[in-house]
Protein backbone atom coordinates (compact mmCIF):
# COMPACT_ATOMS: atom_id res chain seq x y z
CA UNK A 1 0.00 0.00 0.00
CA UNK A 2 3.05 2.28 0.62
CA UNK A 3 3.62 2.67 -3.50
CA UNK A 4 -0.17 3.40 -4.16
CA UNK A 5 -0.74 -0.15 -5.90
CA UNK A 6 -3.99 -2.22 -4.97
CA UNK A 7 -3.74 -5.74 -6.09
CA UNK A 8 -1.03 -5.00 -8.34
CA UNK A 9 -2.97 -2.17 -10.26
CA UNK A 10 -0.74 0.54 -10.32
CA UNK A 11 -3.23 3.66 -10.43
CA UNK A 12 -6.55 3.19 -8.36
CA UNK A 13 -9.15 5.29 -8.87
CA UNK A 14 -8.89 6.65 -5.26
CA UNK A 15 -6.00 7.50 -3.47
CA UNK A 16 -5.76 8.31 0.37
CA UNK A 17 -2.45 9.16 1.94
CA UNK A 18 -2.64 10.80 5.67
CA UNK A 19 -5.77 11.91 6.15
CA UNK A 20 -6.59 13.94 8.96
CA UNK A 21 -9.66 15.89 10.52
CA UNK A 22 -8.80 17.74 13.39
CA UNK A 23 -11.73 19.57 15.35
CA UNK A 24 -10.54 22.86 17.82
CA UNK A 25 -11.51 22.62 21.27
CA UNK A 26 -12.25 26.26 22.36
CA UNK A 27 -12.80 28.05 25.71
CA UNK A 28 -12.77 30.74 27.91
CA UNK A 29 -14.51 34.14 26.79
CA UNK A 30 -12.29 34.77 23.91
CA UNK A 31 -12.89 31.11 22.75
CA UNK A 32 -9.39 30.51 22.44
CA UNK A 33 -8.22 26.83 21.34
CA UNK A 34 -7.53 24.58 23.99
CA UNK A 35 -6.86 21.29 22.42
CA UNK A 36 -8.27 19.23 19.71
CA UNK A 37 -10.59 16.60 18.63
CA UNK A 38 -8.85 13.72 16.47
CA UNK A 39 -11.52 12.38 14.55
CA UNK A 40 -9.64 11.23 11.82
CA UNK A 41 -5.99 10.76 12.49
CA UNK A 42 -3.02 9.66 9.48
CA UNK A 43 -5.86 7.35 7.65
CA UNK A 44 -4.39 6.34 3.94
CA UNK A 45 -5.90 3.20 1.87
CA UNK A 46 -6.11 2.72 -2.07
CA UNK A 47 -9.80 1.94 -4.17
CA UNK A 48 -9.54 0.21 -7.55
CA UNK A 49 -12.42 1.19 -10.21
CA UNK A 50 -15.28 -1.58 -9.34
CA UNK A 51 -14.02 -2.09 -6.16
CA UNK A 52 -15.77 -2.11 -2.90
CA UNK A 53 -13.85 -1.20 0.20
CA UNK A 54 -15.41 -1.95 3.66
CA UNK A 55 -14.85 0.68 6.17
CA UNK A 56 -16.07 -0.63 9.93
CA UNK A 57 -15.62 0.16 13.49
CA UNK A 58 -17.72 1.40 16.43
CA UNK A 59 -19.45 4.32 16.95
CA UNK A 60 -17.86 7.79 16.75
CA UNK A 61 -14.32 6.06 15.38
CA UNK A 62 -14.32 8.32 12.55
CA UNK A 63 -16.07 6.64 9.91
CA UNK A 64 -18.27 8.66 8.79
CA UNK A 65 -15.62 11.97 8.92
CA UNK A 66 -13.59 10.07 6.67
CA UNK A 67 -16.02 9.34 4.16
CA UNK A 68 -16.73 13.15 3.97
CA UNK A 69 -13.12 14.15 3.88
CA UNK A 70 -13.03 12.37 0.86
CA UNK A 71 -15.35 14.20 -0.69
CA UNK A 72 -14.18 17.54 0.93
CA UNK A 73 -17.96 17.77 2.38
CA UNK A 74 -15.75 18.48 4.98
CA UNK A 75 -12.10 20.03 5.06
CA UNK A 76 -9.52 17.76 5.61
CA UNK A 77 -6.94 19.14 8.53
CA UNK A 78 -4.48 16.95 6.47
CA UNK A 79 -3.04 14.73 4.21
CA UNK A 80 -3.69 13.89 0.03
CA UNK A 81 -7.09 12.66 -1.47
CA UNK A 82 -6.04 12.06 -5.13
CA UNK A 83 -9.45 10.81 -7.39
CA UNK A 84 -8.75 10.00 -11.14
CA UNK A 85 -5.50 11.30 -11.05
CA UNK A 86 -7.11 14.74 -9.37
CA UNK A 87 -5.68 16.18 -6.39
CA UNK A 88 -9.26 16.89 -4.70
CA UNK A 89 -7.88 18.99 -1.69
CA UNK A 90 -6.04 21.05 -4.73
CA UNK A 91 -9.03 22.15 -6.80
CA UNK A 92 -11.16 25.53 -6.81
CA UNK A 93 -14.88 25.56 -6.39
CA UNK A 94 -16.06 25.32 -9.99
CA UNK A 95 -13.42 22.43 -10.63
CA UNK A 96 -14.50 20.50 -7.62
CA UNK A 97 -18.22 21.06 -8.56
CA UNK A 98 -17.24 19.32 -11.95
CA UNK A 99 -15.62 16.53 -9.92
CA UNK A 100 -18.26 15.88 -7.60
CA UNK A 101 -20.27 14.57 -10.66
CA UNK A 102 -18.09 11.51 -10.39
CA UNK A 103 -18.09 10.95 -6.64
CA UNK A 104 -21.49 10.59 -4.80
CA UNK A 105 -22.89 10.16 -1.45
CA UNK A 106 -25.72 8.00 -0.13
CA UNK A 107 -26.77 8.98 3.22
CA UNK A 108 -27.48 6.84 6.10
CA UNK A 109 -30.81 8.44 7.42
CA UNK A 110 -32.77 8.49 4.13
CA UNK A 111 -35.80 10.40 5.08
CA UNK A 112 -33.85 13.58 6.44
CA UNK A 113 -31.25 13.50 3.58
CA UNK A 114 -34.62 14.01 1.42
CA UNK A 115 -36.43 17.60 1.12
CA UNK A 116 -39.82 17.02 1.73
CA UNK A 117 -41.00 19.96 -0.14
CA UNK A 118 -39.72 18.23 -3.31
CA UNK A 119 -41.44 15.15 -5.19
CA UNK A 120 -39.15 12.58 -5.86
CA UNK A 121 -38.68 13.26 -9.59
CA UNK A 122 -37.69 16.70 -8.68
CA UNK A 123 -35.18 15.69 -6.09
CA UNK A 124 -33.71 12.84 -8.56
CA UNK A 125 -33.27 15.47 -11.75
CA UNK A 126 -31.67 17.99 -9.81
CA UNK A 127 -28.68 16.90 -10.01
CA UNK A 128 -29.07 16.53 -14.09
CA UNK A 129 -30.45 19.83 -13.68
CA UNK A 130 -26.93 21.45 -12.04
CA UNK A 131 -24.88 19.32 -14.12
CA UNK A 132 -26.67 20.26 -17.32
CA UNK A 133 -26.91 16.16 -18.11
CA UNK A 134 -30.64 16.28 -19.50
CA UNK A 135 -33.08 19.04 -19.51
CA UNK A 136 -37.50 19.09 -20.59
CA UNK A 137 -38.52 15.83 -21.92
CA UNK A 138 -34.91 13.96 -21.78
CA UNK A 139 -34.53 14.33 -17.78
CA UNK A 140 -38.50 13.44 -17.08
CA UNK A 141 -37.38 10.23 -18.82
CA UNK A 142 -33.49 10.21 -17.60
CA UNK A 143 -35.92 10.63 -14.10
CA UNK A 144 -38.26 7.73 -14.57
CA UNK A 145 -35.43 5.30 -15.91
CA UNK A 146 -33.61 5.65 -12.44
CA UNK A 147 -36.56 5.09 -10.74
CA UNK A 148 -37.09 1.80 -12.48
CA UNK A 149 -33.20 0.91 -12.33
CA UNK A 150 -33.92 0.86 -8.58
CA UNK A 151 -36.76 -1.20 -8.22
CA UNK A 152 -39.64 2.07 -7.99
CA UNK A 153 -42.54 3.19 -10.46
CA UNK A 154 -41.73 5.68 -12.48
CA UNK A 155 -45.35 6.89 -11.58
CA UNK A 156 -43.52 7.91 -8.08
CA UNK A 157 -41.93 10.44 -9.15
CA UNK A 158 -44.59 12.46 -8.21
CA UNK A 159 -45.02 11.50 -4.77
CA UNK A 160 -43.30 12.87 -2.09
CA UNK A 161 -40.43 11.30 0.41
CA UNK A 162 -42.97 11.26 3.14
CA UNK A 163 -45.38 8.95 0.74
CA UNK A 164 -43.18 6.01 1.38
CA UNK A 165 -41.51 3.63 3.59
CA UNK A 166 -38.13 3.80 4.84
CA UNK A 167 -36.46 1.20 1.71
CA UNK A 168 -38.10 3.00 -0.58
CA UNK A 169 -36.74 6.21 -0.03
CA UNK A 170 -33.31 5.00 0.02
CA UNK A 171 -33.99 3.70 -3.03
CA UNK A 172 -34.57 7.37 -4.08
CA UNK A 173 -31.30 8.16 -2.66
CA UNK A 174 -29.49 5.62 -4.98
CA UNK A 175 -31.37 6.99 -7.42
CA UNK A 176 -29.98 10.39 -6.97
CA UNK A 177 -26.62 9.59 -6.64
CA UNK A 178 -26.81 7.43 -9.92
CA UNK A 179 -28.46 10.08 -12.09
CA UNK A 180 -24.91 12.02 -12.51
CA UNK A 181 -23.40 8.47 -13.33
CA UNK A 182 -20.83 8.67 -10.40
CA UNK A 183 -17.33 6.55 -10.68
CA UNK A 184 -17.28 6.38 -6.93
CA UNK A 185 -20.48 6.17 -4.63
CA UNK A 186 -19.86 6.64 -0.66
CA UNK A 187 -21.96 4.45 1.30
CA UNK A 188 -22.65 6.11 4.68
CA UNK A 189 -24.29 3.28 6.71
CA UNK A 190 -26.78 2.95 3.81
CA UNK A 191 -28.91 0.41 5.59
CA UNK A 192 -28.21 0.95 9.20
CA UNK A 193 -31.74 3.00 9.87
CA UNK A 194 -33.62 -0.32 7.54
CA UNK A 195 -35.31 -3.42 8.45
CA UNK A 196 -33.03 -6.71 8.38
CA UNK A 197 -35.46 -7.71 5.32
CA UNK A 198 -35.11 -4.41 3.81
CA UNK A 199 -31.30 -4.76 3.83
CA UNK A 200 -30.85 -7.74 2.25
CA UNK A 201 -33.39 -6.13 -0.71
CA UNK A 202 -30.90 -2.63 -0.48
CA UNK A 203 -27.64 -4.50 -0.49
CA UNK A 204 -28.71 -6.59 -3.27
CA UNK A 205 -29.55 -3.65 -5.06
CA UNK A 206 -26.20 -2.15 -4.65
CA UNK A 207 -24.31 -4.99 -5.55
CA UNK A 208 -26.14 -5.00 -8.78
CA UNK A 209 -25.92 -1.82 -9.79
CA UNK A 210 -22.05 -2.32 -9.02
CA UNK A 211 -21.53 -5.29 -11.54
CA UNK A 212 -24.08 -3.46 -14.22
CA UNK A 213 -22.37 0.05 -14.03
CA UNK A 214 -18.79 -0.79 -12.77
CA UNK A 215 -19.09 1.32 -9.90
CA UNK A 216 -16.64 1.81 -6.75
CA UNK A 217 -18.24 2.03 -3.57
CA UNK A 218 -16.67 2.89 0.25
CA UNK A 219 -19.21 0.69 1.92
CA UNK A 220 -19.47 2.89 5.49
CA UNK A 221 -20.35 0.33 8.31
CA UNK A 222 -20.65 -0.94 11.56
CA UNK A 223 -22.45 -4.38 10.81
CA UNK A 224 -19.31 -6.91 9.78
CA UNK A 225 -22.46 -9.58 8.59
CA UNK A 226 -23.15 -6.74 6.04
CA UNK A 227 -19.98 -5.70 5.03
CA UNK A 228 -18.55 -9.47 4.83
CA UNK A 229 -20.32 -9.97 1.87
CA UNK A 230 -20.43 -6.58 0.60
CA UNK A 231 -16.87 -5.81 0.20
CA UNK A 232 -14.11 -7.26 -1.86
CA UNK A 233 -11.85 -5.36 1.19
CA UNK A 234 -11.86 -4.54 4.56
CA UNK A 235 -10.58 -1.55 6.70
CA UNK A 236 -11.13 -1.53 10.45
CA UNK A 237 -11.07 2.14 12.35
CA UNK A 238 -10.68 2.83 16.14
CA UNK A 239 -10.33 6.33 17.40
CA UNK A 240 -10.08 7.85 14.01
CA UNK A 241 -7.27 5.60 12.62
CA UNK A 242 -7.07 2.40 10.23
CA UNK A 243 -5.48 -0.53 12.57
CA UNK A 244 -6.34 -3.36 10.06
CA UNK A 245 -6.52 -3.51 6.52
CA UNK A 246 -7.36 -6.55 4.38
CA UNK A 247 -9.37 -8.51 1.75
CA UNK A 248 -12.82 -9.75 3.21
CA UNK A 249 -11.94 -13.37 2.70
CA UNK A 250 -8.74 -12.85 4.98
CA UNK A 251 -10.11 -10.78 7.49
CA UNK A 252 -12.96 -12.64 8.60
CA UNK A 253 -10.99 -15.95 8.19
CA UNK A 254 -7.88 -14.81 10.33
CA UNK A 255 -8.37 -11.63 12.33
CA UNK A 256 -4.38 -10.16 13.29
CA UNK A 257 -5.66 -6.94 15.46
CA UNK A 258 -7.10 -8.08 18.76
CA UNK A 259 -9.36 -5.14 18.01
CA UNK A 260 -10.46 -6.81 15.30
CA UNK A 261 -11.10 -10.12 16.79
CA UNK A 262 -13.40 -8.79 19.25
CA UNK A 263 -15.53 -7.40 16.68
CA UNK A 264 -15.87 -10.53 14.94
CA UNK A 265 -16.76 -12.18 18.04
CA UNK A 266 -19.84 -10.42 18.65
CA UNK A 267 -21.18 -10.91 14.96
CA UNK A 268 -24.46 -12.99 16.09
CA UNK A 269 -24.63 -16.59 14.87
CA UNK A 270 -28.25 -17.47 12.81
CA UNK A 271 -28.22 -20.70 13.70
CA UNK A 272 -30.41 -22.16 16.78
CA UNK A 273 -28.46 -23.91 19.80
CA UNK A 274 -25.36 -22.09 19.01
CA UNK A 275 -23.25 -19.32 20.24
CA UNK A 276 -20.28 -17.35 19.43
CA UNK A 277 -16.85 -17.43 21.66
CA UNK A 278 -17.35 -13.31 22.36
CA UNK A 279 -14.35 -11.52 23.70
CA UNK A 280 -15.84 -8.84 25.90
CA UNK A 281 -12.99 -5.66 26.37
CA UNK A 282 -12.72 -4.22 29.11
CA UNK A 283 -13.39 -0.52 29.86
CA UNK A 284 -14.50 2.15 27.16
CA UNK A 285 -12.95 3.57 24.29
CA UNK A 286 -11.24 6.77 25.05
CA UNK A 287 -11.60 10.25 24.26
CA UNK A 288 -10.40 11.46 20.96
CA UNK A 289 -9.69 14.59 22.71
CA UNK A 290 -7.34 12.72 25.27
CA UNK A 291 -6.17 9.48 22.77
CA UNK A 292 -3.72 7.55 24.68
CA UNK A 293 -0.45 7.65 23.87
CA UNK A 294 0.95 4.64 21.63
CA UNK A 295 -0.82 2.39 20.31
CA UNK A 296 -4.58 3.45 20.68
CA UNK A 297 -6.32 0.52 21.60
CA UNK A 298 -3.66 -0.79 24.31
CA UNK A 299 -5.96 0.31 27.27
CA UNK A 300 -8.37 -2.22 26.04
CA UNK A 301 -5.85 -5.05 24.13
CA UNK A 302 -6.15 -8.40 25.94
CA UNK A 303 -2.73 -9.74 23.44
CA UNK A 304 -1.05 -12.08 26.09
CA UNK A 305 2.13 -10.13 25.21
CA UNK A 306 1.31 -6.63 25.63
CA UNK A 307 3.24 -4.54 28.08
CA UNK A 308 5.09 -1.45 28.25
CA UNK A 309 6.39 -0.90 24.88
CA UNK A 310 2.33 -0.69 23.47
CA UNK A 311 1.69 2.18 25.67
CA UNK A 312 5.06 4.04 24.38
CA UNK A 313 5.39 3.50 20.57
CA UNK A 314 2.72 4.13 17.75
CA UNK A 315 2.44 0.93 15.97
CA UNK A 316 2.88 1.32 12.16
CA UNK A 317 0.13 -0.32 9.62
CA UNK A 318 2.40 -3.00 8.41
CA UNK A 319 2.02 -5.88 5.67
CA UNK A 320 1.86 -8.96 8.03
CA UNK A 321 1.11 -11.67 5.60
CA UNK A 322 0.61 -10.76 1.79
CA UNK A 323 -2.08 -7.93 1.20
CA UNK A 324 -2.74 -8.16 4.95
CA UNK A 325 -1.85 -4.91 6.97
CA UNK A 326 -2.35 -4.76 10.66
CA UNK A 327 -1.11 -1.80 13.63
CA UNK A 328 0.41 -4.20 16.60
CA UNK A 329 3.57 -4.21 17.64
CA UNK A 330 2.89 -7.72 19.50
CA UNK A 331 1.43 -9.65 16.59
CA UNK A 332 3.98 -11.27 14.91
CA UNK A 333 5.84 -10.27 12.16
CA UNK A 334 6.96 -7.10 13.03
CA UNK A 335 9.34 -4.51 11.69
CA UNK A 336 9.86 -3.54 15.08
CA UNK A 337 12.49 -5.20 16.03
CA UNK A 338 12.25 -6.87 19.76
CA UNK A 339 15.53 -4.43 20.92
CA UNK A 340 13.45 -1.40 19.75
CA UNK A 341 10.43 -2.83 21.91
CA UNK A 342 13.18 -3.66 24.97
CA UNK A 343 14.03 0.19 24.91
CA UNK A 344 11.00 1.11 25.42
CA UNK A 345 9.76 -0.76 28.15
CA UNK A 346 9.29 -4.08 26.62
CA UNK A 347 9.25 -7.15 28.85
CA UNK A 348 7.53 -9.99 26.45
CA UNK A 349 8.30 -10.33 22.81
CA UNK A 350 5.83 -10.32 19.90
CA UNK A 351 3.72 -13.80 19.49
CA UNK A 352 0.84 -14.97 16.70
CA UNK A 353 -1.62 -15.08 19.03
CA UNK A 354 -5.17 -16.01 17.19
CA UNK A 355 -7.44 -17.00 19.45
CA UNK A 356 -10.78 -19.65 18.67
CA UNK A 357 -13.91 -17.07 17.26
CA UNK A 358 -16.20 -20.36 16.19
CA UNK A 359 -19.37 -21.41 17.21
CA UNK A 360 -20.04 -23.20 20.94
CA UNK A 361 -23.55 -25.40 21.43
CA UNK A 362 -25.14 -23.27 24.01
CA UNK A 363 -25.89 -25.64 27.24
CA UNK A 364 -29.59 -27.19 27.67
CA UNK A 365 -31.41 -24.61 30.08
CA UNK A 366 -28.55 -21.84 30.28
CA UNK A 367 -29.89 -18.41 30.14
CA UNK A 368 -29.70 -16.78 26.73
Amino acid sequence: MTDGTVDGMAAPLLRVRGLAKHYPVRRGLFGRAAGSVRAVHDVSFDLAAGETLGLVGESGCGKTTTGRAVLRLIEPTAGQVTFDGADVRALGARDLRKLRRHMQLVFQDPFSSLNPRMTVGATVREGLTIHRLAEGAAADRRVRELLDEVGLRPEYAARYPHEFSGGQRQRVGIARALAVEPKLIVCDEPVSALDVSVQAQVVNLLVDLQRRRGLSYLFIAHDLSVVEHMADRVAVMYLGKIVELATSRALYAEPLMPYTQALLSAIPVARPGARRQRIVLQGDVPSPANPPTGCVFHPRCFHPAKDAACARLDPPLEEKAPGHWAACLKQAPTAVDWAAQQAAGGTRPPERFLPVLGTAPVATGAAS
